[in-house]
Protein backbone atom coordinates (compact mmCIF):
# COMPACT_ATOMS: atom_id res chain seq x y z
CA UNK A 1 0.00 0.00 0.00
CA UNK A 2 1.27 3.43 -0.91
CA UNK A 3 1.79 5.79 2.11
CA UNK A 4 -0.91 8.75 1.69
CA UNK A 5 1.00 12.08 0.98
CA UNK A 6 0.43 14.89 3.29
CA UNK A 7 -2.04 16.85 1.09
CA UNK A 8 -4.13 13.85 0.53
CA UNK A 9 -3.89 12.99 4.52
CA UNK A 10 -5.24 16.56 5.08
CA UNK A 11 -7.80 15.53 2.44
CA UNK A 12 -9.13 12.39 4.17
CA UNK A 13 -9.08 14.17 7.43
CA UNK A 14 -11.49 17.06 6.29
CA UNK A 15 -13.36 14.24 4.91
CA UNK A 16 -14.09 12.77 7.62
CA UNK A 17 -14.84 15.69 9.40
CA UNK A 18 -17.66 16.49 6.81
CA UNK A 19 -19.16 13.76 6.66
CA UNK A 20 -19.36 13.26 10.69
CA UNK A 21 -20.27 17.08 11.31
CA UNK A 22 -24.17 16.00 10.34
CA UNK A 23 -23.73 13.02 13.14
CA UNK A 24 -22.56 15.52 15.50
CA UNK A 25 -25.87 17.73 15.28
CA UNK A 26 -27.75 14.69 15.61
CA UNK A 27 -26.36 13.63 19.09
CA UNK A 28 -26.03 16.93 20.42
CA UNK A 29 -30.02 17.35 20.07
CA UNK A 30 -30.72 13.90 21.35
CA UNK A 31 -27.91 14.27 24.17
CA UNK A 32 -29.38 17.67 25.48
CA UNK A 33 -33.22 16.34 25.88
CA UNK A 34 -31.97 13.50 27.61
CA UNK A 35 -29.48 15.74 29.83
CA UNK A 36 -32.64 18.08 30.50
CA UNK A 37 -35.52 15.70 30.18
CA UNK A 38 -36.79 17.19 33.29
CA UNK A 39 -36.92 20.57 32.62
CA UNK A 40 -38.54 19.48 29.20
CA UNK A 41 -40.89 17.36 30.33
CA UNK A 42 -42.36 20.05 33.12
CA UNK A 43 -42.36 22.56 30.49
CA UNK A 44 -44.64 20.64 27.80
CA UNK A 45 -46.36 17.73 29.80
CA UNK A 46 -47.36 19.12 33.41
CA UNK A 47 -49.23 16.05 35.18
CA UNK A 48 -48.67 17.54 38.41
CA UNK A 49 -46.43 14.80 39.38
CA UNK A 50 -42.61 14.55 38.52
CA UNK A 51 -42.22 10.99 37.64
CA UNK A 52 -45.04 11.45 35.30
CA UNK A 53 -43.65 14.18 33.68
CA UNK A 54 -40.33 12.83 33.29
CA UNK A 55 -41.47 9.37 31.79
CA UNK A 56 -43.92 11.80 29.68
CA UNK A 57 -40.64 13.55 28.41
CA UNK A 58 -38.29 10.06 27.74
CA UNK A 59 -41.54 8.39 25.57
CA UNK A 60 -41.24 11.36 23.48
CA UNK A 61 -37.25 10.93 23.45
CA UNK A 62 -37.87 7.57 22.42
CA UNK A 63 -40.67 8.36 20.15
CA UNK A 64 -37.71 9.13 16.79
CA UNK A 65 -36.87 5.57 17.59
CA UNK A 66 -40.51 4.41 16.23
CA UNK A 67 -39.79 6.25 13.02
CA UNK A 68 -36.15 4.91 12.34
CA UNK A 69 -37.12 1.74 10.04
CA UNK A 70 -39.30 3.94 7.79
CA UNK A 71 -35.83 6.55 7.68
CA UNK A 72 -33.89 3.69 6.85
CA UNK A 73 -35.78 2.62 3.80
CA UNK A 74 -37.10 5.50 1.87
CA UNK A 75 -34.38 7.49 2.59
CA UNK A 76 -31.66 4.70 2.19
CA UNK A 77 -33.69 4.45 -1.61
CA UNK A 78 -32.96 8.02 -1.71
CA UNK A 79 -29.35 8.33 -1.33
CA UNK A 80 -29.03 5.37 -3.59
CA UNK A 81 -30.49 7.21 -6.17
CA UNK A 82 -29.79 10.69 -5.67
CA UNK A 83 -26.17 10.13 -4.02
CA UNK A 84 -24.60 10.45 -0.87
CA UNK A 85 -24.19 14.12 -0.37
CA UNK A 86 -27.58 14.69 -1.29
CA UNK A 87 -29.02 12.25 1.00
CA UNK A 88 -27.16 13.13 4.02
CA UNK A 89 -27.52 17.08 3.42
CA UNK A 90 -31.20 16.14 3.56
CA UNK A 91 -30.57 14.04 6.38
CA UNK A 92 -28.98 17.29 8.10
CA UNK A 93 -32.07 19.65 6.84
CA UNK A 94 -34.36 16.82 8.82
CA UNK A 95 -32.25 17.08 12.33
CA UNK A 96 -32.46 20.79 12.27
CA UNK A 97 -36.59 21.03 11.93
CA UNK A 98 -36.51 18.64 14.96
CA UNK A 99 -33.68 21.07 16.94
CA UNK A 100 -35.62 24.13 15.96
CA UNK A 101 -39.03 23.00 16.87
CA UNK A 102 -38.02 22.05 20.79
CA UNK A 103 -35.73 25.30 20.66
CA UNK A 104 -38.91 27.64 19.71
CA UNK A 105 -42.28 25.88 19.88
CA UNK A 106 -43.66 27.73 23.41
CA UNK A 107 -44.62 25.49 26.32
CA UNK A 108 -47.96 23.76 26.92
CA UNK A 109 -48.58 26.66 29.64
CA UNK A 110 -48.85 29.07 26.56
CA UNK A 111 -50.20 27.17 23.54
CA UNK A 112 -52.35 24.00 25.73
CA UNK A 113 -51.60 20.75 23.88
CA UNK A 114 -50.77 21.91 20.78
CA UNK A 115 -47.01 22.30 22.24
CA UNK A 116 -46.69 18.45 23.43
CA UNK A 117 -48.13 17.61 19.54
CA UNK A 118 -45.34 20.20 17.56
CA UNK A 119 -42.33 18.70 19.80
CA UNK A 120 -43.58 14.90 19.22
CA UNK A 121 -43.76 15.70 15.42
CA UNK A 122 -40.13 17.15 15.64
CA UNK A 123 -38.85 13.88 17.32
CA UNK A 124 -40.63 11.89 14.67
CA UNK A 125 -38.80 13.96 11.88
CA UNK A 126 -36.01 13.11 13.87
CA UNK A 127 -36.35 9.78 13.72
CA UNK A 128 -36.86 9.54 9.74
CA UNK A 129 -33.38 11.39 9.62
CA UNK A 130 -31.72 9.65 12.11
CA UNK A 131 -32.55 6.01 10.56
CA UNK A 132 -30.03 6.49 7.65
CA UNK A 133 -27.79 9.16 9.29
CA UNK A 134 -25.53 6.64 11.13
CA UNK A 135 -25.92 3.68 8.32
CA UNK A 136 -24.92 7.01 5.52
CA UNK A 137 -22.32 8.34 7.28
CA UNK A 138 -20.62 5.03 8.23
CA UNK A 139 -21.25 3.63 4.39
CA UNK A 140 -19.29 7.15 3.01
CA UNK A 141 -16.63 6.54 6.31
CA UNK A 142 -16.04 3.19 4.78
CA UNK A 143 -15.59 3.46 1.04
CA UNK A 144 -13.18 6.70 1.37
CA UNK A 145 -11.02 4.24 4.34
CA UNK A 146 -7.49 3.54 2.65
CA UNK A 147 -7.11 -0.48 2.75
CA UNK A 148 -6.66 -2.11 5.64
CA UNK A 149 -7.86 0.80 8.07
CA UNK A 150 -11.48 0.78 7.51
CA UNK A 151 -12.29 -0.01 11.01
CA UNK A 152 -10.69 2.56 12.05
CA UNK A 153 -12.54 5.18 9.76
CA UNK A 154 -15.87 3.84 10.39
CA UNK A 155 -15.38 4.35 14.16
CA UNK A 156 -14.72 8.34 13.79
CA UNK A 157 -18.79 7.80 12.74
CA UNK A 158 -19.13 7.32 16.32
CA UNK A 159 -16.19 9.45 17.34
CA UNK A 160 -18.15 12.90 16.56
CA UNK A 161 -20.85 11.25 18.91
CA UNK A 162 -18.37 11.46 21.65
CA UNK A 163 -17.49 14.77 20.44
CA UNK A 164 -21.26 16.17 20.77
CA UNK A 165 -20.86 14.04 24.34
CA UNK A 166 -18.25 16.06 25.59
CA UNK A 167 -19.23 19.20 23.92
CA UNK A 168 -22.86 18.94 25.82
CA UNK A 169 -21.27 18.27 29.01
CA UNK A 170 -18.81 21.21 28.92
CA UNK A 171 -21.74 23.10 28.34
CA UNK A 172 -23.93 22.37 30.83
CA UNK A 173 -21.40 22.40 33.64
CA UNK A 174 -21.20 26.26 32.40
CA UNK A 175 -24.74 27.09 32.37
CA UNK A 176 -25.05 25.43 35.81
CA UNK A 177 -22.64 27.93 37.27
CA UNK A 178 -23.90 31.24 35.63
CA UNK A 179 -27.82 30.28 35.33
CA UNK A 180 -29.38 29.62 38.65
CA UNK A 181 -31.06 26.03 39.12
CA UNK A 182 -34.46 27.66 39.19
CA UNK A 183 -33.98 29.43 35.50
CA UNK A 184 -32.41 26.84 34.51
CA UNK A 185 -35.45 24.65 35.08
CA UNK A 186 -37.77 27.12 33.80
CA UNK A 187 -36.11 28.49 30.50
CA UNK A 188 -32.43 27.91 30.59
CA UNK A 189 -32.62 24.66 29.34
CA UNK A 190 -33.66 26.03 25.80
CA UNK A 191 -30.36 27.66 25.69
CA UNK A 192 -28.41 24.52 24.72
CA UNK A 193 -31.29 24.09 21.62
CA UNK A 194 -30.90 27.63 20.72
CA UNK A 195 -26.99 26.77 20.43
CA UNK A 196 -27.49 24.28 18.37
CA UNK A 197 -29.77 26.14 16.10
CA UNK A 198 -26.70 28.13 15.59
CA UNK A 199 -24.37 25.82 14.73
CA UNK A 200 -26.86 24.10 11.90
CA UNK A 201 -25.89 27.02 9.15
CA UNK A 202 -22.07 26.13 10.29
CA UNK A 203 -22.35 22.28 9.34
CA UNK A 204 -24.51 22.62 5.99
CA UNK A 205 -21.32 24.65 5.15
CA UNK A 206 -19.27 21.53 5.97
CA UNK A 207 -21.47 18.89 4.40
CA UNK A 208 -21.92 21.07 1.06
CA UNK A 209 -18.87 20.51 0.10
CA UNK A 210 -18.98 16.90 0.48
CA UNK A 211 -18.01 14.82 -2.89
CA UNK A 212 -19.36 12.05 -3.89
CA UNK A 213 -17.08 8.57 -3.17
CA UNK A 214 -15.04 7.16 -6.46
CA UNK A 215 -17.04 3.19 -4.62
CA UNK A 216 -20.66 5.15 -5.03
CA UNK A 217 -20.14 6.39 -8.99
CA UNK A 218 -18.33 2.89 -9.81
CA UNK A 219 -21.37 1.47 -8.36
CA UNK A 220 -24.07 4.30 -9.50
CA UNK A 221 -22.70 3.41 -12.96
CA UNK A 222 -22.96 -0.71 -12.49
CA UNK A 223 -25.50 -1.96 -14.43
CA UNK A 224 -26.83 -4.44 -11.65
CA UNK A 225 -28.76 -2.60 -9.23
CA UNK A 226 -30.78 -4.61 -6.78
CA UNK A 227 -34.82 -4.22 -7.24
CA UNK A 228 -36.70 -3.89 -4.21
CA UNK A 229 -38.15 -7.32 -4.53
CA UNK A 230 -34.68 -8.26 -4.45
CA UNK A 231 -34.01 -6.87 -1.12
CA UNK A 232 -36.90 -8.26 0.19
CA UNK A 233 -36.43 -11.54 -0.85
CA UNK A 234 -32.67 -11.07 1.06
CA UNK A 235 -34.48 -9.79 3.71
CA UNK A 236 -36.73 -13.02 4.32
CA UNK A 237 -33.77 -15.22 3.31
CA UNK A 238 -31.43 -13.43 6.17
CA UNK A 239 -33.91 -12.72 8.99
CA UNK A 240 -31.59 -15.48 11.29
CA UNK A 241 -28.86 -12.59 10.64
CA UNK A 242 -31.15 -9.99 11.07
CA UNK A 243 -32.47 -11.31 14.48
CA UNK A 244 -28.60 -12.01 15.72
CA UNK A 245 -27.78 -8.31 14.75
CA UNK A 246 -30.80 -6.71 16.72
CA UNK A 247 -29.72 -8.76 19.74
CA UNK A 248 -25.83 -8.22 18.86
CA UNK A 249 -26.56 -4.12 18.42
CA UNK A 250 -29.14 -4.14 21.63
CA UNK A 251 -26.63 -4.42 24.17
CA UNK A 252 -24.40 -1.04 23.01
CA UNK A 253 -27.10 0.58 21.82
CA UNK A 254 -28.47 0.66 25.97
CA UNK A 255 -25.27 0.73 27.01
CA UNK A 256 -24.55 3.76 25.11
CA UNK A 257 -27.49 6.07 26.15
CA UNK A 258 -27.62 4.78 29.57
CA UNK A 259 -23.66 6.14 30.10
CA UNK A 260 -24.07 9.16 28.17
CA UNK A 261 -27.52 11.08 27.29
CA UNK A 262 -28.87 9.44 30.92
CA UNK A 263 -26.12 10.39 33.17
CA UNK A 264 -26.94 13.11 34.07
CA UNK A 265 -31.06 12.59 35.31
CA UNK A 266 -29.75 9.46 36.70
CA UNK A 267 -27.32 10.85 38.91
CA UNK A 268 -29.43 13.93 40.07
CA UNK A 269 -32.96 12.11 40.37
CA UNK A 270 -32.01 8.16 41.00
CA UNK A 271 -28.73 8.80 43.02
CA UNK A 272 -29.53 12.38 44.23
CA UNK A 273 -25.82 13.90 43.22
CA UNK A 274 -25.24 17.86 42.07
CA UNK A 275 -25.99 18.16 38.68
CA UNK A 276 -22.50 19.41 38.36
CA UNK A 277 -21.41 15.88 39.37
CA UNK A 278 -23.63 14.07 36.78
CA UNK A 279 -22.46 16.29 33.99
CA UNK A 280 -18.19 16.21 34.96
CA UNK A 281 -19.29 12.35 35.11
CA UNK A 282 -20.61 12.21 31.57
CA UNK A 283 -17.79 14.18 30.23
CA UNK A 284 -15.49 12.03 31.23
CA UNK A 285 -17.09 9.35 29.46
CA UNK A 286 -17.36 11.18 26.36
CA UNK A 287 -13.85 11.76 26.48
CA UNK A 288 -13.09 8.17 27.56
CA UNK A 289 -15.41 6.59 24.71
CA UNK A 290 -13.79 9.33 22.24
CA UNK A 291 -10.20 7.59 23.22
CA UNK A 292 -11.64 3.74 22.90
CA UNK A 293 -13.71 3.42 20.09
CA UNK A 294 -10.79 4.81 16.81
CA UNK A 295 -8.15 2.65 19.22
CA UNK A 296 -10.23 -0.36 19.19
CA UNK A 297 -11.13 0.39 15.90
CA UNK A 298 -7.34 0.42 15.11
CA UNK A 299 -7.16 -2.77 16.93
CA UNK A 300 -9.43 -4.35 15.02
CA UNK A 301 -7.42 -3.79 11.77
CA UNK A 302 -4.64 -5.90 13.25
CA UNK A 303 -6.36 -8.46 15.01
CA UNK A 304 -9.30 -9.22 13.41
CA UNK A 305 -13.00 -8.06 14.51
CA UNK A 306 -14.39 -11.20 16.07
CA UNK A 307 -11.44 -12.06 18.07
CA UNK A 308 -12.43 -8.31 20.08
CA UNK A 309 -15.95 -9.18 19.98
CA UNK A 310 -16.53 -12.66 22.34
CA UNK A 311 -14.40 -11.59 25.28
CA UNK A 312 -15.67 -8.27 25.47
CA UNK A 313 -19.48 -9.30 24.96
CA UNK A 314 -18.79 -11.63 27.91
CA UNK A 315 -17.34 -8.98 30.13
CA UNK A 316 -20.28 -6.56 29.73
CA UNK A 317 -22.84 -9.36 30.84
CA UNK A 318 -20.41 -10.97 33.46
CA UNK A 319 -19.65 -7.22 35.56
CA UNK A 320 -22.28 -4.53 34.34
CA UNK A 321 -24.96 -6.09 37.06
CA UNK A 322 -22.10 -6.09 40.05
CA UNK A 323 -20.49 -3.05 39.05
CA UNK A 324 -23.79 -1.18 39.27
CA UNK A 325 -25.30 -2.66 42.15
CA UNK A 326 -22.36 -1.85 43.72
CA UNK A 327 -23.03 1.79 43.36
CA UNK A 328 -26.64 2.32 44.19
CA UNK A 329 -25.59 0.53 47.44
CA UNK A 330 -23.43 3.90 48.68
CA UNK A 331 -24.12 6.15 45.26
CA UNK A 332 -20.90 8.76 45.42
CA UNK A 333 -19.33 11.00 42.77
CA UNK A 334 -16.62 8.44 42.97
CA UNK A 335 -18.56 5.54 42.39
CA UNK A 336 -20.42 6.80 39.34
CA UNK A 337 -17.04 7.84 37.44
CA UNK A 338 -15.67 4.64 37.93
CA UNK A 339 -18.44 2.12 37.18
CA UNK A 340 -19.30 4.60 34.18
CA UNK A 341 -15.52 4.30 33.04
CA UNK A 342 -15.59 0.83 33.18
CA UNK A 343 -18.27 0.67 31.36
CA UNK A 344 -17.02 3.07 29.11
CA UNK A 345 -14.35 0.91 28.09
CA UNK A 346 -16.36 -1.69 26.96
CA UNK A 347 -18.61 0.06 25.24
CA UNK A 348 -15.81 1.49 22.94
CA UNK A 349 -14.72 -1.78 23.04
CA UNK A 350 -17.53 -3.65 21.50
CA UNK A 351 -19.72 -0.36 19.53
CA UNK A 352 -16.42 0.42 17.10
CA UNK A 353 -18.05 -3.18 15.21
CA UNK A 354 -21.52 -3.30 16.09
CA UNK A 355 -22.18 0.18 14.99
CA UNK A 356 -19.51 1.00 12.62
CA UNK A 357 -16.37 -0.52 12.82
CA UNK A 358 -16.76 -4.62 11.31
CA UNK A 359 -20.75 -4.44 10.08
CA UNK A 360 -21.14 -1.81 8.35
CA UNK A 361 -18.16 -1.93 6.74
CA UNK A 362 -18.10 -5.60 6.38
CA UNK A 363 -21.87 -4.51 4.45
CA UNK A 364 -20.25 -2.17 2.15
CA UNK A 365 -17.77 -4.33 1.18
CA UNK A 366 -20.98 -6.78 -0.32
CA UNK A 367 -22.36 -6.71 -3.67
CA UNK A 368 -25.75 -5.34 -2.44
CA UNK A 369 -24.54 -2.98 0.27
CA UNK A 370 -28.08 -0.61 -0.57
CA UNK A 371 -29.89 -3.39 1.27
CA UNK A 372 -27.79 -2.93 3.92
CA UNK A 373 -28.24 0.40 4.05
CA UNK A 374 -31.89 0.38 3.67
CA UNK A 375 -32.66 -2.20 6.31
CA UNK A 376 -30.02 -1.42 9.00
CA UNK A 377 -30.55 2.38 9.77
CA UNK A 378 -34.50 1.76 10.69
CA UNK A 379 -33.42 1.00 13.81
CA UNK A 380 -29.74 0.67 14.00
CA UNK A 381 -30.29 -3.48 15.14
CA UNK A 382 -30.10 -4.66 11.69
CA UNK A 383 -26.50 -4.45 11.48
CA UNK A 384 -25.50 -7.90 10.50
CA UNK A 385 -27.18 -8.51 7.56
CA UNK A 386 -24.50 -9.70 5.17
CA UNK A 387 -21.88 -10.96 7.80
CA UNK A 388 -22.09 -14.20 6.57
CA UNK A 389 -22.16 -13.56 2.75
Amino acid sequence: MVPLSSTERKQQIWSVVRVSSGNFLEMYDFFVFGYYASAIGKTFFPTGSEFAQLMLAFMTFGAGFLMRPLGGVFLGAYIDHYGRRAGLMLTLGLMAVGTLSIALVPGYATIGALAPVIVVIGRLIQGVSAGVELGGVSVYLSEIATPGHKGFYVSWQSGSQQVAVIFVALLGVLLSTIVPPDSMFTWGWRIPFLIGCLIIPFLFVLRSSLQETAEFNRRRAAADHPKPREILLQLVQNWRIVMIGMLLVTMTTVSFYFITAYTPTFGREVLKLGNIDALIVTLCVGISNLFWLPVMGAVSDRIGRRTVLLPFTILMFVTAYPALAWLVTSPSFGRLLTVELWLSFIYGSLQWRHDCGVDRDRAAECAHDRIFRRVQPGNRLVRRLHASD
